[in-house]
């Protein structure tokens, strides 16, 4: 690191809270190679295993707004030791569970360790590195959190196949034991000011707005809720937010305070992050589903399949900046949005008979714009906070960002079971083709969703001040 970055103790706090960045991201995409497998282990469908996923994403979202409360109340080192434990706790959980609902409810205890790790670990650099290295020093942290998606496919895919998929959540194991020890040594007690009162109703009203919405998805696809129920669901959750909202404006000092969206920016950059992600947050869910389910391919080989994805976004975030002062952030997002729906939606013509080299390139591109759309979306979105709104509008994001992944692929399990049953041919066959429609709908909701970023401002470029890329909390797929 430069003379810039911090040096010493904080080192060590760096590579810490790196490495609990490096799990939770891991820990978002190892999953999905390995689902067919866990499918097959379980008795159960693997077009019916969305709930594994959905459930850790959700109450990752849950537990976004409390994290900054909690690290202020009880200080963020026995914040973070607590969200080790129960990381480990939860994969062990994962890794012993029988049955479809114990694995779900295992991966609820693994979300609640996962959602505090980034968070907290963040707040714990902010409190220890001097301000005019904090820049540094979070970029420092995030490469490990890119490394996660790179090798997380591939990696649960080995493991299935060399052992079994109990070993993506066994391998957690050590490393938790290993970052507890390095907890107690490297991070500070990091009590911050004395934390005011917890607005508890509104927690209580925002979660319930969020599952219940989320349950209602799900069980179109997953829960065999009838539609009644379905219907009810929805209806209380959407009442549930809406009261928050009411709520909140008459509170001193709510979980999220309605004037961040006096600050236009934020406004669209939250709602574009919900539907864009809703889109696309399905891929990494149904890709090596299409690959394993319907193309025949090998877990390893699907998880390979994965690293162009990763690769080349890694890679396309170096353009955000450039394309941003040459565009500006309307015509970037507007653009980009659609070319992430259609890349989404040329899936839709995959077939087992497409070139190797031609699939490979079909997801290096999905995967150069979809990653282009989170760092524009990302900046956009908190560059006109003040500084004390900086922290709240992060949490809000972050939580924005998981809600979305959770809603994406149970909403795209919804389309796919719906497909499946209205396609009259048999076998693989009619898999693949509720596998191409699903694209094609997911892909089209996507593209709508640039209408939301066309009501940007057209000259927001010229009073941005520096263009600089920002990567909110560790949803990013």
């Amino acid at each position: 690191m430069k003379s810039t970055s911090p040096t010493g103790s904080d080192t060590y706090l760096l590579w810490l809270v790196g490495v609990g960045f490096f799990m939770q991201t891991l820990d978002t995409t190892i999953v999905n190679t390995a689902l067919p497998a866990m499918a097959r282990s379980l008795g159960e469908s693997p077009l019916r295993m969305q709930s594994v996923v959905v459930a850790y994403a959700l109450t990752m979202a849950m537990l976004i707004p409390a994290s900054g409360w909690l690290a202020d109340r009880l200080g963020t080192r026995r914040v973070y030791l607590s969200a080790i434990a129960l990381f480990a706790l939860g994969s062990l959980l994962c890794a012993l569970s029988q049955t479809l609902p114990q694995l779900v409810a295992s991966r609820v205890v693994q979300g609640l360790g996962g959602a505090l790790l980034l968070p907290v670990g963040r707040l714990a650099v902010m409190r220890q590195v001097p301000r005019e290295q904090f820049l540094a020093a979070m970029s420092f942290v995030a490469i490990p959190g890119m490394v996660g998606p790179l090798v997380g496919p591939t990696l649960g895919g080995w493991l299935v196949q060399v052992a079994s998929w109990h070993w993506i959540f066994l391998i957690n194991v050590p490393v938790a034991l290993a970052g507890w020890f390095a907890t107690v040594r490297h991070m500070p007690e990091g009590r911050g000011q004395p934390a005011g009162r917890f607005d508890l109703g509104g927690y209580l009203m925002l979660a319930f707005g969020m599952v219940a919405i989320s349950l209602a998805l799900d069980g179109l696809s997953d829960l065999g809720l009838r539609q009644a129920t379905v219907l009810v669901l929805m209806i209380f959750g959407l009442a549930s937010l809406a009261a928050y909202w009411l709520h909140a404006m008459r509170q001193p000092e709510p979980l999220f305070a309605p004037t961040l969206f006096h600050v236009p920016t934020l406004s669209i950059g939250l709602i574009g992050n919900l539907f864009a992600r809703l889109g696309s947050s399905c891929m990494p869910f149904l890709i090596p589903l299409l690959l394993q389910v319907s193309l025949g391919y090998a877990p390893f080989d699907a998880g390979l399949m994965m690293v162009p994805v990763a690769a080349a976004g890694m890679m396309s975030k170096q353009l955000a900046t450039t394309l941003v002062r040459w565009a500006g952030y309307r015509k970037v997002l507007v653009a980009n949005t659609a070319l992430v729906g259609l890349a989404m939606a040329s899936f839709a013509v995959t077939a087992p008979a497409l070139p190797v080299w031609l699939r490979v390139l079909q997801l290096a591109l999905f995967g150069a714009v979809n990653s282009l759309q989170f760092t524009v979306m990302n900046t956009v979105t908190l560059k006109d906070l003040s500084a004390a709104q900086a922290s709240s509008g992060n949490s809000l994001l972050s939580m924005v960002q998981m809600l979305a992944m959770s809603m994406g692929v149970a909403a795209a399990s919804a389309v796919l079971a719906a497909f499946y049953g209205y396609f009259d041919a048999s076998g693989a066959q009619r898999t693949l083709d509720a596998f191409h429609a699903t694209f094609a709908t997911m892909g089209l909701i996507t593209v709508a969703s640039a209408g939301i970023f066309w009501q940007l401002a057209p000259d927001i470029e010229r009073d941005a001040g520096p263009h600089r890329p920002v990567e909110a909390g560790g949803a990013q797929p």
